[in-house]
C-alpha cells in the first residue's frame, strides 16, 4: 500500500510540474523562466518520490496523516492568507504567513519566526521586482495612505 500510494503522488507531482512548465512557455519575455524552472524542479521532486517507491518495494500500510490537528490548522492558515492577499497586498499577507505557519504549527520562536517573515518577503522582492523586474502589486495599505510607488 505504501509504494502505490507514493507512486501515485510522484505521478501527481509530475503531471502539475509538466502542464506548470508547458503553461508557463506560453509567457513573454522573462517573465515565463521562473514557473518553467518551478514546475521543472516539481518534476524532478516528484519523480524521485515515485522511483524511490518503485524500488524500496515496501508493502507496509501507513497512517495517511499522522497529526491531522497540524493539517487542518496549515489548512486554515494558509484559507486566510488566500484571503488577505486581495485586501491586504501579496508582501504583508506573505509576512503575516510566514508568522503565522510556524507559530500555529508549535514553533515557539518568535524572534527567530520574525526574522524568517522578513527574510522571505525581501528574497521574494529582490526576486521579482529586482531580478525578474516584475514588480507585484502595491499594497493595499500604500494606496488607502497615498504613499509608496
Amino acid at each position: 500500500m505504501e509504494t502505490r500510494q507514493d507512486i501515485v503522488l510522484g505521478l501527481i507531482f509530475i503531471s502539475l510540474g509538466l502542464a506548470t512548465a508547458w503553461m508557463a512557455t506560453g509567457y513573454t519575455g522573462a517573465s515565463g523562466a521562473y514557473p518553467i524552472v518551478l514546475g521543472l524542479f516539481l518534476t524532478l521532486l516528484g519523480g524521485t518520490v515515485a522511483v524511490k517507491a518503485a524500488r524500496s518495494g515496501s508493502t507496509q500500510t501507513r497512517v495517511l496523516v499522522n497529526a491531522p490537528v497540524k493539517l487542518i490548522t496549515a489548512v486554515a492558515i494558509s484559507t486566510i492568507y488566500v484571503a488577505a492577499v486581495v485586501p491586504l497586498g501579496f508582501y504583508t499577507a506573505s509576512f503575516l504567513l510566514m508568522l503565522a505557519m510556524p507559530l500555529g504549527l508549535g514553533f515557539r520562536r518568535g524572534v527567530y519566526a520574525l526574522v524568517m517573515a522578513a527574510g522571505f518577503v525581501a528574497v521574494v522582492y529582490l526576486v521579482f521586482t529586482v531580478l525578474l523586474e516584475k514588480p507585484l502589486p502595491r499594497e493595499a495599505v500604500l494606496s488607502l495612505l497615498g504613499a509608496g510607488g
